[in-house]
């Protein structure tokens, strides 16, 4: 039987790859590239599921997922942790390292 490669497999990789590398751009590209891998490797593995023997990379599949779920648990908690710096730094910190520190000793009370 011939068989194929299943249609969103690779996609789903470069997804994946692609959600952990811009975990760190404020979490926000991570977060909808994983988000939209996930969504793809689902849809992909119910296909798979339905009739294994017609598809031939499901491993490749697996792996993006994998990467996927990666990427946006190191996106969730990269965004969390921008949260938190603002609320306690605020954002005209973020611009000036002097004030910054400043501020961040204010906060641990030295």
């Amino acid at each position: 039987m011939n068989q194929q490669k299943l249609p969103n497999a690779t996609t789903v990789l470069i997804l994946g790859i692609v959600s952990v590398v811009t975990c760190c751009c404020y979490g926000i590209v991570g977060i909808v590239t994983g988000g939209i891998g996930l969504y793809l490797a689902n849809k992909d593995k119910r296909l798979y599921l339905a009739n294994p023997e017609l598809y031939s990379d499901y491993s490749n599949l697996k792996t993006g997922r994998i990467l996927c779920i990666i990427g946006i648990v190191l996106s969730i908690l990269y965004l969390i942790y921008v949260i938190v710096l603002i609320s306690t730094v605020g954002v005209d910190a973020l611009g000036d390292p002097e004030l910054m520190q400043e501020r961040i000793r204010e906060a641990l009370g030295q």
